[in-house]
């Protein structure tokens, strides 16, 4: 397999840095090819401006069709079709970072911001005129998993936890995102209480991770409702006879009898 893995923590010798390093590490040892994107290392630009897109600064900037016109000349800027193709090359990306505010760094958030752009990860049409999205798209086939460091401890970040549940912290990322562009998204592996990890529990870590690693090739992902796929009616609202009387992000997820629900999403 082919790996991209974006890393953004802006300290080498974290156990951010530490984890990356075993990570890719595996990944060599079990054969597969990887490339590399550390944000803070590369100085990333996180902000979107029209420069991206040689758009004329006298003109009214419309981001998302400036961004498809310059997708299809060819014409976005170098470091955004650097990363385009990275991630054409790959078949799973990797996406690891620490959990800062409920979300993700604000280099990361850029990067997507950036190199995500009409025409290449959304606004596809199929053939039928049909939006392609939400399990379709340019990026289907490919695979997704976010390697997630949290201050939280494990308790408070499950299903009554004060900090919400784990599935329903990523589900932008994993459900908006990855999904929303068509890639399959594995579930996330959550190094919890990550600032108090004490140096003998380094290793059960590292083991942990080179095991969902061995396992990317194979691992089910996480069962995400398609859009097209017949449980949406024509508003994208689910039918009323899936799940009637039911609300919330769980009606997303086609979950098998006995599986794990949102909140229980990471598999250590």
């Amino acid at each position: 397999m082919n790996v991209l893995w974006i890393f953004a923590h802006p300290e080498q010798r974290s156990l951010s840095g530490a984890l990356r390093d075993e990570g890719l590490r595996a990944l060599r040892e079990a054969g597969h090819d990887h490339r590399l994107s550390d944000l803070y290392a590369m100085r990333w630009n996180p902000v979107v401006d029209g420069a991206d897109f040689r758009h004329d600064p006298s003109e009214r900037l419309i981001v998302g069709a400036a961004s498809q016109r310059a997708y299809d000349a060819g014409t976005l800027s170098e470091d955004i079709r650097a990363e385009q193709e990275k991630i054409a090359w790959a078949d799973v990306l990797i996406v690891q970072f620490p959990l800062w505010w409920y979300g993700m760094p604000a280099i990361l958030k850029g990067w997507f911001d950036r190199v995500f752009v009409k025409g290449f990860a959304y606004g596809i049409k199929g053939p039928d005129g049909r939006t392609l999205r939400y399990g379709d798209g340019k990026l289907a086939g490919k695979r997704a998993m976010v390697v997630l460091t949290a201050g939280a401890p494990e308790d408070t970040m499950g299903p009554r936890g004060v900090n919400g549940a784990i599935g329903d912290l990523l589900f932008p990322l994993h459900h908006g995102t990855f999904w929303y562009s068509g890639m399959s998204v594995l579930p996330p592996h959550v190094v919890y209480a990550a600032d108090r990890v004490p140096a003998e529990a380094y290793e059960a870590h590292a083991a942990a991770l080179r095991k969902r690693l061995a396992d990317l090739p194979t691992e089910e992902p996480i069962p995400f409702r398609r859009q097209n796929g017949g449980d949406y009616d024509e508003r994208l609202v689910l039918r009323p006879d899936v799940l009637p009387g039911r609300t919330g992000l769980s009606v997303h997820y086609a979950w098998p009898p006995g599986a794990a629900r949102p909140g229980q999403l990471e598999r250590r």
